[in-house]
């Protein structure tokens, strides 16, 4: 986050964004080395034409594809549509401080209201307080709820946030984004996807 974040504009509920593998984009499940993937919120996923292109660099291996293929003069290729990485990458970093991972980590719901509407963000202790803009300070706030707090204190406000804000870890992030199941899941990413997601016969 830069060092004058701009909080205050709202941003649309994310949820209902998905890559629509029925029109023809064939995106790429894209596998850690230890065949997790390597985020499920947004889902890890290539273009076909990425994909390709990291097979002939020798930097995946192709675990399943689509019926559909790639063609040249001299050369014929099914599509991957599910990869994973020769190298593994540590998934014990840090989280950005970003907006998106705000969001991600309060469930993109208001911690005061529950409503996942114009979401924006709210300083728990507010800055003229010496409130500050960290992770243990900023929540998820829809506008109506950031507006009716202001800048008072949530004592003052009488509105306390439902759940205490913390610096989440890639774990947690990954937990909580594997609520958010993209609408449009190929056949061939279920084996390595852990969502309730129900089953063609």
């Amino acid at each position: 986050m830069s060092a004058s974040p701009n909080l205050s504009i709202p941003i649309r509920n994310p949820l209902a964004g998905a890559v629509p593998v029925s029109s023809g984009n064939y995106p790429c499940l894209i596998l850690n080395a230890d065949y997790q993937p390597l985020s499920y919120f947004p889902l890890s996923l290539w273009s076909w034409q990425d994909a390709i292109k990291a097979v002939f660099l020798d930097r995946v291996n192709v675990i399943d594809h689509y019926e559909q293929c790639v063609r040249s003069p001299t050369f014929e290729m099914q599509m991957p549509s599910v990869v994973a990485l020769k190298d593994y990458v540590p998934q014990n970093r840090s989280p950005a401080f970003t907006r998106f991972n705000l969001f991600l980590r309060d469930g993109f719901e208001c911690v005061y209201c529950s409503s996942s509407e114009e979401l924006t963000f709210d300083h728990v202790l507010p800055r003229r307080l010496g409130g500050k803009t960290s992770w243990t300070n900023i929540v998820a706030a829809c506008s109506s709820c950031n507006l009716k707090k202001g800048g008072r204190h949530p004592k003052e406000a009488r509105m306390h946030p439902q759940i205490k804000p913390r610096r989440p870890t890639m774990h947690q992030l990954q937990t909580q984004g594997r609520r958010f199941p993209p609408n449009h899941l190929h056949d061939s990413w279920l084996d390595y996807l852990y969502w309730d997601v129900e089953l063609k016969a």
